[in-house]
This record gives C-alpha cells, structure tokens and sequence, in this order.
C-alpha cells in the first residue's frame, strides 16, 4: 500500500470516517503509523480508520467536487 494525495478523487471504500489507503501528508510521523487494524499500511484491506483530522474537510470538498462534474 502506498500512500494516496489527498487530492485525488474519491474512491468507492472512503468516507468520513475512513480512507481507502492513507491520505496523511506525512504517515512516518502518523501515531497510528503500521498499527494492526487501524493502518492502511498493515490492514488487508487497506482501509485506515483514523484518517487525518483535516479529513473530513477534504472527504466534504472532494466529495462536493464529484458531485459537481
């Protein structure tokens, strides 16, 4: 799993509690960095279930852009 821009569009797995793959700018500093069952890193299904605090700001934007195209 790689890290994912938190730019880019939204995928099908991500909402405003998760992300499908991890959107951190910076995940080497991420306390939840390769912790079993939450980091996108280690999880098979490469969901993270803490996503950064400003997710809900960019899963909002990027979910208002999809919606707009």
């Amino acid at each position: 799993m790689t890290r994912i821009k938190r730019d880019k569009p939204l995928h099908c797995l991500d909402n405003k509690n998760q992300t499908y793959g991890c959107r951190h700018s910076n995940p080497d500093i991420c306390s939840k960095h390769d912790m079993p069952g939450v980091c996108a890193f280690v999880k098979q299904d490469n969901i993270c279930t803490r996503p950064p605090l400003s997710w809900g700001k960019i899963y909002k934007k990027l979910k208002e852009d999809k919606n707009a195209a």
